[in-house]
């Protein structure tokens, strides 16, 4: 039976460490860090993650602005927006929440804002600058993968990992981390994909398994060895009529049977999720200091 990492608990403790740093500061007659969301159109999933964003802005002290643009904005609206908020000397950070209108080219507007302002680490800048091993703003959802391992003392040094998705938001920058020098880091990483053969077979020989490939209950059982860690970043929302909801939260990995056989695993939801917000957080606390 394997042990839960808790990102809920987890991310609660971040955000606690957090919230003291911001009561010192205020204390010394300081202002708090001030975090920026822009949210483009209502996308149900995306305006649940803004939410929940601000208010844990509210909840542990930060100054937090939502902006809301219509999904009809044009793209040079948009970019004069970013624009704006680059040249704000409040503003320590700000988001563009993913994804974008079809006629909006995300590629453009991540590479508008100033990489210094950059929490969620999408910019070229700031990714090179993690490739690199420099001090960066690492992307919220790996940055908390490596956040979970480290609090709960997991030495992956040396072991396998296999990381399921090459997205630029989770599976690149996780397969650089994995690998990185530090603690938690020095794993022997394969990227896998929707074009790797036998991928069951490479994830059997894995002691970690990262799966960010946003298809419910791909990792089973079988696919697994025993006592394997498993990292679950898949969010997706099946119908469910029998929920109140009328939907269900359901991860990559076949939860039931997994836990079965894993070491250590992450629930879905309470995992992954969590952690991200909480270390958008940390990034802004860093972009705060960099400013000071």
């Amino acid at each position: 039976m394997s042990t839960i990492l808790d990102g809920k608990a987890t991310s609660n403790q971040i955000k606690e460490e957090l919230s003291q740093e911001v009561t010192a500061l205020k204390a010394s007659g300081k202002r708090p860090p001030h975090l920026a969301a822009v949210l483009v159109g209502n996308d149900g999933a995306s305006l649940t993650y803004v939410g929940s964003k601000v208010r844990s802005c509210e909840k542990i002290g930060y100054d937090s602005t939502l902006i809301r643009l219509e999904d009809t904005v044009t793209q040079d609206e948009l970019l004069e927006t970013i624009h704006t908020l680059n040249n704000d000397d409040t503003l320590d950070g700000f988001i563009v929440q993913l994804p974008l209108p079809k006629h909006i080219d995300e590629e453009v507007v991540l590479h508008a804002i100033n990489p210094d302002k950059d929490v969620d680490g999408f910019h070229p800048t700031n990714f090179g600058k993690m490739a690199l091993g420099m001090e960066t703003f690492i992307p919220a959802t790996p940055f908390g993968i490596m956040e979970l391992l480290h609090r709960y003392k997991l030495d992956i040094s040396g072991k396998h990992a296999v990381v399921i998705g090459r997205s630029h938001i989770v599976g690149r920058p996780m397969s650089i981390l994995l690998s990185d020098k530090g603690n938690p880091g020095n794993a022997t990483v394969t990227l896998t994909h929707s074009r790797t053969q036998n991928l069951a077979e490479i994830t059997k020989t894995a002691d970690i398994v990262v799966s960010a490939l946003g298809v419910p209950n791909f990792v089973t059982a079988d696919m697994i060895k025993q006592d394997a860690i498993i990292i679950d970043v898949g969010i997706t929302r099946v119908p469910d009529e029998n929920h109140p909801k009328g939907y269900v939260i359901t991860g990559d990995v076949a939860y039931d049977e997994v836990k079965e056989k894993a070491s250590f695993i992450t629930p879905v939801p309470g995992g992954v999720g969590p952690m991200t917000i909480a270390m958008l957080l940390q990034n802004t606390m860093l972009a705060y200091k960099r400013n000071s």
